[in-house]
């Protein structure tokens, strides 16, 4: 944008050098007023034809070939940057980054995720499969697919400073990914976040031994350490291979056949005061409900038939994807 600006600026301060140079050589050089001199540059500039205003004298002609030559050139130029301006889409670029500011400031009830890395591309397109509402925050020049670049909002900036979390809306935000390279940007992030939205979910990631606990202190409500469940999930792929199997086939996106999800009850709907057998999800939509994670925090691991279902209970449920959009929609009273 500095540049364009630049290039603008120069073509416009030529045309007037120009302009003024034909209409002082034709004031000094002729002898004519202001006016004539000026209207003489004009027509010899824009080459339209028309008559001189006055004969010209030797030296007029002499300067009248210079202004054409001159003039002809900054005219071109002119008009190259120009066309420049708008072939090359720095029109639409513009127009673009209005666009992209009037989604920004449209933003509510979502995600940030910042660092649009290995990581940050998976959760990226985790929460585009899910169909909810993101915006990615990257450092570097972002080398993003084509249907990405059209599909996400994709910021270039460092999350680490309060005026681009503000720009993204964080105020507003549900919730706050920090996948940053670094333990200590995100540090900074979740520090940053916590004191612009006291209220908001910040999960962290965490690359060092001992990291955790200072991203926690810093306000993240949760801390994921990839190397920690990467080292886990290789350990058990040897020693328990079926659960894994069992575990990558019910979490993986995009599967029909099984699903793994969480479903939150409302307050008011059929199922509240229900119990899980009354209720019927497992004898009519054939769903396990392998957890319930009451409002307190207390995890219930397979509950009975005869468990009651309270309201802001969370449902760890198992089931074909289809079964789940039910009980979903149960959950929240459709």
């Amino acid at each position: 944008m500095q540049e364009l600006n630049r290039r603008i600026i120069y073509s416009f301060a030529l045309i007037v050098f120009v302009i003024s140079f034909g209409t002082a050589g034709y004031m000094v050089v002729e002898q004519w007023n202001w006016l004539d001199s000026f209207y003489m540059t004009i027509i010899t500039l824009t080459t339209v034809g028309f008559r001189e205003v006055h004969d010209l004298s030797r030296n007029g002609i002499i300067l009248t070939i210079i202004l054409v030559i001159g003039g002809a050139g900054t005219m071109l130029y002119a008009l190259s940057t120009g066309a420049k301006f708008v072939l090359e889409g720095e029109l639409q670029e513009i127009f673009g980054r209005k666009r992209l500011e009037k989604k920004l400031r449209e933003l509510k009830g979502h995600y940030i995720v910042c660092g649009y890395g290995r990581m940050g591309k998976i959760i990226a397109r985790e929460l585009k499969h899910e169909e909810l509402k993101f915006v990615v925050i990257e450092k570097d020049e972002v080398f993003a697919d084509p249907d990405e670049r059209d599909e996400y909002l994709i910021i270039q900036g460092d999350a680490t400073k309060d005026e681009l979390l503000k720009r993204v809306g964080i105020e507003k935000a549900k919730c706050l990914i920090s996948a940053l390279p670094t333990d200590a940007e995100n540090l900074y992030v979740v520090l940053s976040a916590r004191g612009l939205n006291p209220g908001l979910l910040i999960v962290a990631r965490a690359g060092e031994e001992g990291s955790e606990q200072k991203l926690l202190r810093a306000g993240a409500d949760r801390v994921v350490s990839p190397y920690h469940i990467g080292g886990l999930r290789i350990a058990h792929t040897v020693l328990k291979p079926a659960v894994v199997d069992f575990i990558e086939f019910a979490t993986k996106s995009g599967n029909l056949d099984l699903q793994i999800e969480e479903i939150t009850i409302l307050e008011g709907t059929r199922l509240v005061g229900l119990s899980l057998d009354q209720c019927g999800i497992g004898r009519e939509l054939g769903i396990i409900v392998v957890a319930i994670k009451k409002r307190g925090g207390e995890m219930q691991f397979n509950p009975i038939y005869s468990s009651v279902i309270e309201a802001e209970d969370t449902l760890i449920a198992l089931g074909e994807a289809t079964k789940l959009k039910t009980l979903e929609d149960m959950a929240a009273g459709k």
